[in-house]
């Protein structure tokens, strides 16, 4: 067979318009490192003013407070406040952004306001620096998704090129706040896009960049908790595989809990506006006995993996932070969840760390923390990436692989959805995960058109082919119409034939002038894949599509029927459920 006969299939589909919406992803590159840096700044203000009563920018820790009992107090009114915000502003910003950036992608067109824009960082920023138990990811996701989103409704863009912009500025944001830009990619590929396409891929890789490149102008270079750890032997082959379940279960058992407060939350008698109030009262109390475990806690996180900390010490951390933030988000405040999944998972690791062989003491709060991220994400990728991006620690990578796949095992086994869908899920929607290749997008229309094909001459008059085509003996519901050079005219059938119809005419009579314009799209080509067939039948209601060689000509050379579009599915079927032993 020559090569021309394959000359339109190509590995992936190609349009030009990508490169128009990696132009406008460059932009978006540049807005998520300008919205990390307002955001990082918001938290440190209101720290300062919640907790040291000054103006200021200064990177400080809620732990060095001294205010005593009245540290109570400030995660309540922090909590109120932002019930205020939620109430009169946006319901939106409640939460901890990445199920409301789903939301958006597969059930809202990627449409986003430019309120969400706005008061998605303020109140993460009043809520974490009021002591809040959280990290900034979820925010800056979600402002990051929000500011592409509206960009891209400032052009003539489908939802799906809508949808890529929007991840590119969720995932740039990311970049900007962690300088992880690979593992802002992966979490879009395994968390947001829900496809794997040059067509959102590229974008969201350009805006990455950018925003990793333009993060040192504004914010600090360099991983945000360099470590370097010994190599390791076989034998912590086991230990990975333990810390693994062991972290899959924590995280397991977190979300469970995080639903259960929840629900606890929506059966009190009072307006969901003052639950971030009742909530900033168990985070007040547990911030009293454990005051590191207030705030983004990056410097806790940092203890952790070099060892600052005692076991006693972080074990008491890593149930304090576990609680309060299980409660302060059941209520229904706003804030990310990762940097507080960074911490309990390196908790987990330092109290394990001393009867897991085969590994470095510092080896285990990282993957133990990894192991947490990739249990509650449900992305073991993008936690094994984001570890060694956050720490640059090459020898890590192994282990790091295992055990994020382990506890990614554990939970895809043990549980029905994840955090970051169980809320959507409550909405009424249902979102599965697994995607891959479309059976109908693996096949093109010339793989399975029916080639012998009955086609009426125009030349016939109405009567003639009434008797011949529709009478006792009709073989087809449906026959495309043809002229001398086999051009296609259309498709008839028996309700084509008014009453009023002449049986002496010509049959090009039932094709009024403007007929071949109109129809123009009621045609298959050879070149295009089943998927748009498909696709085009639906939206036509059609049951059977001609397939000519280009729209010029119109020439006929098949019909694909719905019946053929099956085909696909049976070889899917095949690969997917056929059991068969091919040596013995």
């Amino acid at each position: 067979m020559s090569s021309n006969h394959h000359s339109h299939k190509r590995d992936f589909a190609a349009d030009t318009r990508l490169l128009r919406i990696s132009l406008i992803a460059v932009i978006i590159g540049g807005c998520g490192t300008l919205a990390a840096y307002a955001l990082l700044n918001l938290i440190r203000l209101f720290t300062n003013l919640f907790f040291y009563q000054s103006l200021s920018f200064a990177v400080r820790s809620p732990a060095g407070n001294h205010l005593g009992l009245w540290v109570i107090l400030l995660p309540v009114l922090g909590g109120l406040i932002v019930g205020l915000i939620a109430r009169f502003g946006s319901e939106k910003i409640r939460g901890h952004g990445i199920p409301e950036a789903i939301e958006a992608i597969l059930f809202g067109k990627s449409k986003m306001s430019a309120k969400v824009a706005i008061l998605k960082p303020l109140s993460s920023g009043i809520v974490i620096g009021s002591g809040g138990p959280f990290g900034a990811e979820g925010p800056i996701i979600m402002t990051g998704g929000a500011i592409g989103s509206l960009i891209a409704q400032h052009f003539h863009l489908t939802g799906a090129e809508r949808k890529t912009l929007l991840v590119a500025g969720a995932a740039a944001g990311m970049t900007a706040v962690f300088g992880t830009p690979v593992a802002a990619v992966l979490l879009a590929v395994e968390l947001l896009l829900f496809e794997l396409r040059p067509r959102s891929l590229l974008p969201v890789i350009v805006a990455c960049a950018v925003a990793g490149f333009t993060r040192p102008l504004l914010l600090d270079a360099g991983p945000l908790f360099p470590l370097q750890t010994p190599e390791i032997g076989p034998s912590a082959l086991f230990s990975c595989v333990v810390a693994g379940i062991l972290g899959g279960a924590l995280s397991a058992l977190m979300s469970t809990a995080l639903y259960r407060v929840e629900d606890l939350f929506s059966k009190l008698p009072i307006h969901w506006m003052w639950w971030p109030a009742l909530g900033g009262i168990a985070v007040g109390i547990g911030g009293y006995f454990e005051p590191r475990a207030l705030g983004v806690g990056y410097d806790v996180i940092g203890d952790l993996l070099n060892g600052n900390l005692l076991m006693q010490v972080a074990l008491s951390l890593l149930l304090v932070k576990a609680v309060i933030w299980v409660i302060a988000l059941g209520s229904g405040t706003s804030g990310g969840v990762l940097a507080p999944l960074l911490i309990i998972g390196a908790g987990l690791g330092t109290v394990l760390g001393p009867w897991l062989p085969g590994g470095d003491a510092h080896l285990w709060p990282l993957v133990c923390m990894a192991a947490v991220l990739a249990g509650v994400l449900g992305a073991p990728l993008t936690a094994a990436v984001f570890a060694f991006g956050l720490t640059h620690d090459t020898n890590a990578l192994l282990p790091l692989l295992l055990t994020t796949g382990v506890a990614y095992g554990f939970t895809v086994l043990t549980m029905r959805r994840s955090i970051m869908t169980e809320k959507i899920a409550r909405r009424g929607y249902h979102i599965y995960r697994e995607y891959g290749v479309d059976p109908l997008e693996r096949q093109h229309v010339d793989e399975v058109m029916t080639h012998a094909t009955v086609a009426i001459p125009a030349s016939l008059t109405i009567a003639e082919t009434l008797e011949r085509y529709f009478g006792a003996q009709q073989m087809h519901r449906c026959y495309p119409v043809v002229d001398i050079e086999y051009g296609l005219l259309g498709m008839i059938e028996r309700s084509s034939f008014g009453p009023q119809a002449d049986g002496s005419n010509p049959l090009t009579t039932l094709f009024n002038p403007g007929y071949l314009e109109q129809s123009a799209a009621l045609v298959a080509l050879p070149s295009e894949t089943c998927r748009i067939a498909a696709a085009r039948m639906a939206t036509h209601h059609l049951e059977r599509l001609p397939v000519v060689t280009d729209l010029q000509s119109r020439r006929l050379i098949g019909i694909i029927s719905r019946s053929d579009l099956i085909k696909p599915s049976r070889l899917f079927f095949d690969e997917e459920q056929k059991r068969e032993r091919l040596l013995s």
